[in-house]
């Protein structure tokens, strides 16, 4: 009976801390103002159209790269149209082409704080049936259309233009500024590396790097409105990896157990249904979460709010929530080829699969792939790693340069709420990691649902309405930097 007595105080002290720490926690939210992300493109209705129809031309010149593949004179065609409408950038600035990968000097008063601008000029093919030509540059129902608007050639045009105009007006730069373009990112190919071999030639060691990779997201989670500007302070790692399983194949109207195929799926199903790698929240995703508290609907916000609270359930929730905030917090595996037999009636001797691996920081490639190699072995599958990259270095946010970066965002979209964030993706910012200390992922363009949904998919586009704010950053940025 005693036991049950104590068991019972027990239980209810328990409940009872719950309850107050959930207690705390509500009065907490509470006390949180709401607020609301106040930024809007302004309405500039010449420099928009001005804009668009430059965007538009560069759409109209194809710059499709494939992999393994190099093609420079394609390349050269374009920045024939990058010559025609940016005059002023190719003729007073110093200009080095690395097999069709551009590398643009623009001299300073001083060479301490280099500053690199980056946005690549391939893109990916245009399949698929388009509202649109891929290729047509069409302005329309207020965007601009084909393949490239936001993937990149929108924050292309951005800082071409916004030398450009600076030129027109004899402005010198307080610092070096260099404006970088490869024509290999699709396919992580040799564009970019080549352009960081010169710079480390040259001896220069940027300041700040600005590539693509983040942007302005219209709401960034579900439950989140407005516009937010997303800064990739961290690039995931990235494997493409094939398995193989091999058996003695033979009629299917016979099978055994234990085929290939089966082994490969048994596999798949552990991968995808286990524990396969530690989730984690990151500082930088920590200061995503509080600086979208204050944003968010209640339930969101109570979680936000109280991350000293949620913060050891968070990984898992996030998990369970999107595949988007899933990539945040572990290392990732996408099935994505398969082969086998080439008959329905024969078992296949051999059998493959594809995948991609995303790796997170906190586990990162080498011990991603041992656990996917050890997984491979029990099910009697070899493991063949046909390229991999790490996860790039963490940019500081407390460092001078970056939070240069974050006032000039600020300055130039007021009422805009800024956030670092870990990209999934890949860019060619990685690559200057052995250069530079402060490396982040930003173009100055709004996507929307609409935007995000179509990059590197059929009716890519990009709104009209953000293209002066895009001009207006890069000249900022090179303003700050003194």
């Amino acid at each position: 009976m005693n036991i049950l007595v104590t068991l019972a105080i027990c239980l209810g002290a328990i409940l009872g801390i719950i309850v107050l720490l959930l207690l705390i926690a509500l009065i907490k939210t509470l006390l949180t103002p709401t607020r609301k992300a106040g930024y809007l493109p302004h309405p500039d209705p010449e420099r928009e159209e001005m804009y668009a129809e430059i965007l538009g031309e560069m759409i109209r010149c194809e710059t499709v790269s494939y992999t393994n593949v190099n093609d420079p004179e394609k390349f050269r065609n374009f920045h024939k149209v990058l010559k025609k409408l940016f005059p002023l950038v190719f003729e007073k600035l110093d200009i080095t082409d690395i097999e069709g990968n551009l590398l643009l000097h623009w001299k300073g008063r001083l060479s301490d704080r280099p500053l690199v601008l980056m946005s690549h000029q391939d893109t990916v093919p245009a399949d698929g049936k388009w509202l649109h030509g891929p290729f047509s540059g069409v302005v329309a129902y207020g965007r601009v259309w084909g393949r490239g608007t936001s993937d990149t050639k929108a924050s292309l045009m951005g800082f071409l233009q916004a030398v450009e105009e600076l030129l027109k007006e004899d402005f010198v730069p307080e610092q070096d500024v260099y404006l970088c373009s490869s024509c290999t990112e699709e396919w992580s190919g040799p564009g970019c590396p080549m352009i960081v071999k010169e710079l480390k030639k040259r001896g220069i060691r940027p300041y700040l790097v600005c590539d693509e990779g983040g942007g302005i997201i219209t709401e960034p989670l579900p439950g989140i409105p407005g516009n937010f500007a997303m800064v990739g302070v961290v690039e995931k790692g990235m494997a493409n990896v094939k398995f193989t399983a091999k058996g003695a194949g033979g009629h299917a109207s016979s099978p055994e157990n234990d085929t290939p195929i089966t082994r490969l799926a048994e596999f798949i199903c552990e991968v995808e249904k286990r524990k396969t790698f530690k989730k984690k929240l990151f500082p930088e995703v920590l200061a995503m979460f509080k600086t979208f508290a204050p944003y968010s609907g209640f339930g969101m916000k109570f979680i936000f709010t109280n991350l000293w609270l949620f913060k050891p359930i968070l990984p898992t929730i996030m998990v369970g929530l999107s595949p988007r905030l899933g990539a945040m917090v572990r290392t990732t595996v996408a099935f994505t080829m398969q082969s086998g037999s080439e008959n329905y009636n024969s078992i296949p001797g051999v059998a493959t699969l594809g995948a991609n691996v995303r790796f997170i920081p906190h586990q990162g490639m080498d011990e991603s792939l041992a656990i996917l190699e050890k997984l491979a072995s029990k099910h009697k599958i070899s493991m063949e790693v046909i390229e991999a990259v790490e996860y790039s270095k963490i940019a500081d946010m407390k460092c001078d340069a970056y939070r240069m970066l974050d006032d000039t965002v600020k300055k130039t979209f007021p009422g805009i709420v800024a956030s670092p964030y870990i990209l999934a993706g890949g860019t060619d910012a990685s690559f200057f990691d052995d250069i530079c200390d402060t490396v982040v992922r930003f173009a100055p363009v709004i996507y929307g649902q609409e935007q995000l949904e179509c990059i590197h998919a059929v009716n890519e586009n990009i709104e009209t309405n953000c293209l002066p704010g895009c001009i207006d950053f890069y000249k900022n940025l090179i303003f700050a930097n003194k």
